[in-house]
């Protein structure tokens, strides 16, 4: 029986305006590496992206109480480190799990969630 996983890559708050198309081919290399070793473990990647800076995100801190839900628009300088980017995987076990996600390519670390699925909750 597989699983699914996140591995959430988490690094310091990065820019793509600042990289030149040379830097994003060099990161291309080092992300489809990750790929063809999920993919000759026998894993799968199923979906992943690079996430755009916090500049352009949004935290919302939903309603509660009769109180409206609030928005603040990023950046958010009091983050030292974020999440960049993620792949969700399925893998044999946590094991395969553990052993891929330590080959995801980051200038940070990986987290890596088991997902739960909540499929037949709904």
């Amino acid at each position: 029986m597989s699983q699914t996983w996140m591995v959430l890559i988490v690094e310091p708050e990065w820019d793509p305006t600042n990289h030149s198309p040379e830097e994003f081919q060099s990161m291309g290399k080092l992300h489809r590496a990750f790929a063809e070793a999920v993919a000759a473990a026998g894993a799968k990647i199923l979906d992943g992206d690079a996430l755009e800076p916090s500049s352009k995100a949004v935290r919302i801190q939903p309603a509660a109480n009769g109180t409206p839900a609030v928005f603040t628009d990023g950046p958010f300088p009091e983050l030292k480190e974020l999440v960049t980017g993620y792949y969700k995987i399925e893998t044999a076990d946590a094991a395969q799990a553990r052993q891929l996600a330590a080959l995801c390519p980051t200038g940070g670390h990986i987290e890596l969630f088991p997902v739960f699925d909540t499929s037949g909750m709904m």
